[in-house]
């Protein structure tokens, strides 16, 4: 019963409320609100500090809540290997990763993983902003750009190459920029990463480095948005060489400034701050590590 309440614990942070949890699992309120009161008795700790508006997590909580999902995905693989076989992996995963590799090379890491994996199931979150772990209930993302969250686990993919892009009917009618100054000119598609404007282009290196603020008439806070008005013809975008090769390759957007490259980014894959991931966590990091270097080699 403990484990139980501790998944129905799980479940209800991850629904956000006693109500939705009882929903999704198909309990009434009061009973999910009676086996939340006996899991707290259990442990002699107050777990969530609830309002009639809200729930949020107490410290204690909180280091339920990192260190269940370790145990309840443990237990689940063992559950598989007893039942089913070693070789055989189960359960949910729940994966974060930027909006448009997430809706390409991510989802096509889901699918083939899958057919591997069919009794595995996986959610996948997209969201270029900041991954809150607890909050969302994730078991990995994959970002790009510094992790500033010292408490995460990190696996790096390295660096990928970045860079300056519009689609030819873009260029044909507003001339092709010659040097980074020349963006201030030109109609820029920005990216937002929550408070954050990314409206300072930075090309070249170290003591050569040129600085440019852009600005343009369309801003989002969504990468696929970006590159779908990049190929529109909207203006000019500076994306990741993982979302825009095959559209380059293919003619719909034309590289810029290809003497004066943007620094680039380094991608990783972020787990949350527990002492151990379930294997399926451990194999799909594994899938989409394998994947993405193959894009870098191909």
């Amino acid at each position: 019963m403990l484990l139980a309440n501790i998944a129905l614990f799980l479940k209800i942070v991850e629904k956000g409320g006693l109500a939705a949890a009882g929903r999704e699992v198909g309990l009434s309120s009061t009973t999910v609100s009676e086996r939340l009161a006996a899991l707290e008795t259990h442990f002699g700790v107050v777990l969530l500090n609830r309002t009639t508006r809200a729930i949020s997590l107490t410290d204690e909580g909180r280091t339920l809540l990192e260190g269940a999902k370790m145990v309840l995905g443990e237990v689940e693989d063992l559950e598989t290997r007893i039942r089913l076989g070693a070789q055989t992996l189960s359960g949910p995963i729940r994966i974060s990763a930027p909006s448009d590799i997430g809706r390409t090379h991510v989802s096509a890491a889901i699918s083939s993983f899958l057919a591997k994996h069919p009794a595995i199931s996986i959610e996948l979150v997209l969201s270029d902003g900041y991954v809150d772990f607890v909050g969302q209930g994730l078991d990995i993302a994959l970002r790009f750009g510094s992790v500033t969250d010292s408490s995460l686990r990190v696996r790096s993919l390295g660096l990928q190459r970045r860079l300056v892009c519009a689609a030819p009917a873009y260029l044909a009618k507003h001339g092709m920029p010659k040097k980074p100054v020349d963006l201030k000119k030109h109609n820029c598609l920005v990216m937002r990463f929550g408070a954050n404007l990314d409206n300072v282009w930075r090309f070249g290196a170290n003591a050569l480095q040129q600085i440019v603020t852009v600005r343009g008439d369309r801003i989002a806070n969504d990468g696929a948005l970006v590159h779908q008005w990049a190929l529109a013809g909207f203006g000019i975008s500076l994306k990741s060489e993982l979302d825009v090769r095959p559209d380059i390759l293919a003619g719909r957007l034309i590289e810029l400034l290809a003497d004066f490259s943007p620094p680039p980014a380094p991608l990783q894959i972020l787990f949350p701050p527990s002492r151990a991931q379930p294997k399926r966590v451990r194999e799909l990091a594994d899938h989409l590590a394998l994947l993405i270097e193959g894009l870098e080699q191909g």
